[in-house]
């Protein structure tokens, strides 16, 4: 293969100039909004002459973590002006940060002081390789470095979660009828004449949370066509009662600027920043939960937390501590503070408050392949990375178009088209050729898929870290939506500096390797399949680092391939599961932790089973629910001391 090439001075020189204009634009403001952050040495207490001796600040609710759930939990919540609301969050405001802006930027964030830049144990089922893990280090979370994607899943996977609970008390309140109501709550979809079929009737109106279209590449449509023509019907919207089967250009979470729409920006806004009752303290790394443990049950009574320079915090939750710090730093927090199983705490020297075997327990994520084709069309979207330097000269025609307008490519969401199959579909994987008793039926009802397709109009290595060789490309991808696989997460020492150690157990069940095999096998029939068929450039067949002959491989050859290619979707889940503690749960469907009554998570790690699709949308959900369950809990205490 040829050596990669850099891009030369010129390049980064004309693409500096371009970024700092935009930077300029972004920045012009910089300081309204911060002065409304809080600072906590006026919010909290200092922890003074050792770890027994403190003074505390009093909060009703104190919320850990300010990502996809937490901004929702503080700002609504603290919409009852008797609640006294603090959100402590790790990282810092992306209010102003253009990478959590321009939607197509988000991968500028990885692998900087904005990620936990978190790594997997070697993967034995996946090349025996670590995985990266990219989790965001901001206010939003990561709705500031994900693929905005809009999407809520099967109707089916929530009455699946009802289910799961067995009987327990408030379990009918997660079927989707029930869900559906808080999803229409937080979205304010804007209708595009460009897809004229959408019922606007069936999206949200007035929610804080944009959702709309961004940019839509060439290859978009002919996609679109290919998987119509291969089996797979094209429908407006996978966001309805009528399930999410077949292909459609996904809606995204998209302000009708053009602007990325995190949870900081929908949710903490400089008047809800504004109550006097609501504080929020970002670079506040949370390193454990305070419990009084002297009663018969254990309470949660606040939180302790470092800043950059290590100077540590405590405050104190009258009512509830709330954590919603996500997959793996829900769990993690959990058992830094003596939450967890018995014998791993004991293992750290963690003196134990609450023997709960399912923290940190059934971990699931979405598996992803990914097939890079060299696009003889020329149309993509590759020179928004602006490798050469005439790709150089060319976004910063975009980045200027984007500042004067809020359109163009720099609002792609990159993932533009989705689809979503079954693997067991006879139309598209003829029984005679792929036997229904080689996979296991995991979906969560007969409209659910287990598969999800998506088309980007560019290719990309290693998360788009890797460069490739400077060129035209496109890819598509496929994902493993229902794996049988599950993993954990667990302390690497009682350190809350150290990251957890993080072992998914990728591939470990031969069903999630069979799943991925077929989704190559209908992927590849899509890339020869018209008119997205006359995109492929056959001169790319000649480049090892692309897979323009993936479908020339036999199955185990496939196998093969898949486990060296795997890489996470960024969807994390189940890592303190709304189930029965016998079944290995956490929480009960209030989202309270099992044997500490006013100690909640609300975060991705509840989720029963992981969702056939993307996860933001329902933990946006899940976060409406839960504020709503936390508010009443504490009205029906108010009156009850009345």
């Amino acid at each position: 293969m040829p050596p990669i090439s850099r891009p030369s001075k010129a390049t980064l020189a004309a693409a500096s100039v371009a970024l700092l204009l935009v930077l300029r634009h972004f920045y012009r403001r910089k300081g309204t909004y911060a002065a409304l952050l809080g600072d906590p040495a006026k919010l909290a207490r200092r922890v003074k002459n050792g770890e027994d001796e403190y003074d505390f600040d009093e909060y009703d609710v104190v919320i850990v973590g300010g990502g996809t759930a937490g901004c929702v939990l503080a700002s609504r919540i603290s919409e009852d002006p008797k609640i006294r609301v603090l959100l402590l969050e790790a990282g810092p405001s992306s209010i102003e940060n253009p990478f959590a802006i321009i939607p197509a930027s988000y991968s500028k964030l990885m692998h900087t002081q904005h990620d936990w830049d978190l790594q997997t144990t070697s993967q034995p089922n996946a090349n025996s390789q670590a995985r990266y893990w990219p989790r965001a280090k901001l206010l939003g979370g990561c709705t500031c470095m994900n693929a905005m994607i809009f999407h809520i899943g099967a109707p089916e996977d929530y009455d699946e979660w009802v289910l799961l609970q067995k009987g327990q008390e408030g379990a009918s309140q997660w079927a989707f009828k029930e869900v559906d109501k808080y999803i229409r709550r937080f979205e304010k979809f804007t209708p595009s004449p460009e897809y004229p079929l959408v019922d606007a009737s069936l999206r949200g109106r007035s929610g804080p949370v944009h959702t709309g279209y961004g940019y839509a590449s060439y290859g978009t449509k002919k996609f679109i066509e290919a998987c119509a023509n291969a089996g797979i019907p094209a429908v407006p919207d996978l966001n309805t009662y009528k399930g999410t089967m077949g292909v459609s250009k996904p809606m995204t979470f998209i302000t009708p600027k053009g602007r990325r729409c995190t949870t900081q920006y929908a949710y903490l806004t400089a008047k809800v920043l504004a109550r006097p009752n609501l504080k929020v303290v970002t670079d506040a790394h949370v390193t454990r939960i305070l419990f009084e443990t002297s009663g018969p049950t254990p309470r949660a009574v606040g939180v302790e937390f470092t800043q950059k320079k290590g100077e540590k915090f405590r405050v104190k939750a009258r009512k509830e501590v709330v954590l919603a710090a996500g997959a793996v730093h829900s769990p993690h927090i959990m058992m830094l503070s003596g939450v967890g199983p018995a014998d791993h705490l004991k293992e750290h020297g963690i003196p134990m408050v609450a023997d709960l075997p399912g923290v940190g327990s059934h971990l699931m994520d979405h598996l992803v392949i990914d097939l890079n084709i060299q696009d003889k069309s020329k149309t993509g979207i590759g020179h928004l990375k602006g490798d050469t330097f005439l790709d150089g000269l060319k976004l910063m025609r975009e980045l200027f178009t984007y500042n004067m307008t809020g359109r163009g490519p720099l609002t792609t969401n990159v993932a533009e088209t989705i689809a979503f199959v079954r693997s067991t579909d006879p139309k598209l994987f003829p029984p005679e050729q792929y036997p229904t008793s080689q996979i296991e039926d995991t979906t969560s009802g007969p409209g659910a898929p287990d598969v999800e397709l998506f088309f980007t109009p560019t290719g990309y290595l290693e998360h788009g870290q890797a460069k490739m060789r400077p060129g035209y490309y496109f890819a598509v991808h496929g994902v493993l939506l229902r794996p049988t696989s599950t993993g954990t997460i667990r302390l690497k020492s009682r350190d809350p500096q150290e990251p957890p150690e993080i072992d998914p157990k990728y591939l470990s069940t031969s069903n999630d390797v069979a799943i991925l095999v077929r989704a190559a096998r209908l992927l590849t029939r899509i890339l020869h399949t018209e008119p997205l068929a006359s995109m492929v450039d056959p001169a790319g067949a000649e480049d090892a680092a692309l897979d323009h002959t993936f479908h020339d491989l036999g199955d185990a050859a496939v196998a093969e391939a898949i486990r060296r290619k795997a890489e996470t979707l960024y969807h994390p889940a189940c890592t303190a599961r709304m189930a029965p503690k016998e079944d290995g749960g956490v929480v009960d469907p209030f989202l309270r932790v099992h044997g500490i009554p006013n100690l909640r998570v609300v975060d991705a790690s509840v989720f029963p089973t992981i969702v056939s699709g993307h996860t933001a949308a329902p933990v946006l959900a899940v976060a409406e629910k839960a504020a709503e369950l936390i508010v009443d809990a504490i009205r029906a205490d108010r009156a009850a001391a009345h």
